[in-house]
């Protein structure tokens, strides 16, 4: 499938020759940040045969869309992941790499230009492909003892707002009093992968509570949690 235009916006192509054929359906968005120390820098990693890396997208901070891999093959993005019942999370996924810092290299907030795109970007393959905003994930999300991006800055509400992803659940919470085995239970029926515990606590908070990373279950995580896991979570609309 090749895609020109998202919405009015031109998607430019930058082919990387790092791509195979998909061996599941699309049913996932995964975002990424790039982790590098700028764009180009980024965008020649992921079309350079050698790294055995790539993205199906990449979003410069001025809100240019590059396509590297066309949505029909299977990109390698994930790495070792899994999310829900998927562990060829590249098989079944989208993956969209936001250019950003990261950690590593002085991560800051994305600009507003950047995630309008990203916005547009992630609108188009959801109808696309009939993706449910339950399965539009960051790396974290999917790869929790290995990964932190797109990050606690990254503007999920907006995308929320939208019906783009999940909100971070502000109404009707209650506390189900889960303990932390209880927790880890409801964490990877959720979704996540709980083999490192703290490392799946800290994907689950950095998602859906930004403002306190701190791997602690509290009644905060049991209250977001237990609504997530309710037909109609609802915040951040």
């Amino acid at each position: 499938m090749t895609v020109d235009f998202i919405g009015d916006r031109p998607v430019t192509a930058c082919p990387s020759p790092n791509f195979d054929a998909r061996a599941l359906p699309v049913s996932m968005i995964v975002l990424h940040y790039t982790g590098m120390v700028d764009g180009p820098t980024a965008i020649a990693r992921l079309c350079d045969p050698a790294a055995r890396v790539s993205a199906h997208y990449v979003v410069e901070e001025d809100g240019a869309v590059l396509r590297l891999v066309d949505e029909d093959k299977r990109a390698w993005h994930a790495g070792l992941s899994h999310w829900r019942d998927t562990d060829d999370v590249n098989s079944a996924s989208i993956g969209i790499e936001i250019v950003n810092p990261g950690h590593e290299f002085g991560y800051r907030p994305f600009p507003d230009a950047q995630i309008a795109s990203v916005i547009e970007l992630v609108a188009s393959v959801k109808q696309r492909h009939a993706i449910t905003r339950g399965n539009i994930v960051g790396h974290s999300d999917i790869a929790p003892a290995r990964k932190r991006d797109p990050g606690e800055l990254f503007p999920w509400s907006a995308l929320a707002r939208l019906r783009l992803a999940l909100p971070r659940p502000t109404h009707n919470l209650m506390d189900p009093g889960w303990t932390q085995s209880g927790f880890l239970l409801a964490l990877e029926r959720f979704g996540y992968d709980v083999t490192e515990p703290m490392a799946a606590i800290m994907a689950f908070q950095r998602r859906f509570r930004p403002d306190l990373i701190d791997g602690e279950i509290d009644a905060e995580c049991r209250m977001i949690l237990l609504a997530l896991l309710l037909p109609r979570p609802r915040g951040d609309e």
